[in-house]
């Protein structure tokens, strides 16, 4: 009898040991608060001369173009020409040559909140705090929690 309890033990013990080490795929992180990041978000304006205003969900953005013409709305092909940026100045992306064509619903939620504000042509300087960008996961090498920085020119609205 121990011996045939021995097999079941062990192979129990490996199991359980194993499925430990994998991940949780339905794990999730907690994504910061706007209010938690403000502080960060006011210090770059300041030291950025950028003088804008907090939208009702937490985008800071300075309109330096309003442009003419159409708003984007949800359901916009938006063409735009910029470059994001972390806190640290470190440049992460950026339009190269020819402007971005992306639906607008297809953006992060702080684009979506914000190029709204714009017509045809306008420019925008806009702070995005972590949970209205990537979050508390990040995106393709954009880490957790960034706060990020954009210099934005709407180019064409379809």
């Amino acid at each position: 009898m121990k011996k045939s309890f021995f097999p079941i033990f062990i192979s129990l013990l490996l199991a359980f040991g194993l499925s430990s080490c994998l991940k949780d795929s339905n794990s999730s992180c907690t994504p910061k608060s706007v209010d938690s990041e403000k502080p960060d978000i006011l210090a770059y304006a300041s030291a950025n001369s950028i003088n804008g205003a907090f939208t009702a969900e937490g985008v800071y953005y300075q309109i330096t173009d309003p442009g003419i013409g159409d708003h984007p709305t949800p359901n916009s092909v938006v063409s735009v020409n910029y470059v994001g940026k972390y806190l640290n100045g470190n440049i992460f992306d950026q339009s190269s040559g020819s402007p971005a064509v992306f639906p607008l619903s297809n953006a992060i939620h702080g684009w979506q909140l914000v190029l709204p504000l714009l017509k045809k042509g306008g420019s925008m300087k806009v702070i995005i705090p972590s949970s209205l960008a990537y979050g508390c996961t990040g995106y393709q090498g954009i880490p957790a929690d960034a706060i990020l920085y954009f210099e934005i020119t709407l180019v064409d609205v379809q």
